[in-house]
């Protein structure tokens, strides 16, 4: 069976054109938004795994982050009711706002694909238990 057929993910590497300074967050996003902005941009910058093209996506990450974030204030001011179709926005976007953060690194699985068990060449020093 292909190595590509067995749902093994290819390791996250450094971008040949990686964007090297923190971007302004968009005008147009919502304070929750733009404080994950601030929070994920610096780490994404310094790990020079994005460029100028990812921008769109990690926008759309922090749109659907700071949804959740939103939806959870406005249930709580409400006295904890859960209004069943804002719980449908809410997971649909926690949902999308996990598959996004798994492709960009943020995630604890996609950041083991980053670098951990590599040596500073780049070279991958642990065995790949499906290769054996």
């Amino acid at each position: 069976m292909s190595k590509h057929l067995r749902g093994v993910k290819p390791r996250i590497a450094a971008d040949q054109e990686p964007i090297l300074r923190v971007p302004k967050a968009p005008a147009w996003f919502s304070t929750y938004a733009r404080a994950e902005w601030k929070r994920v941009l610096p780490v994404l910058v310094a790990r020079r795994t994005i460029n100028a093209a990812d921008l769109a996506q990690v926008e759309t990450y922090c749109l659907m982050s700071g949804l959740v974030r939103q939806v959870e204030v406005e249930r709580q001011l409400a006295g904890g009711v859960i209004d069943p179709k804002l719980f449908g926005v809410q997971n649909r976007a926690a949902q999308t706002a996990r598959q996004i953060a798994a492709t960009l690194g943020l995630d604890p699985v996609s950041r083991a694909r980053i670098g951990a068990g590599s040596d500073p060449d780049g070279g991958d020093t642990s065995p790949n238990p499906l290769d054996i």
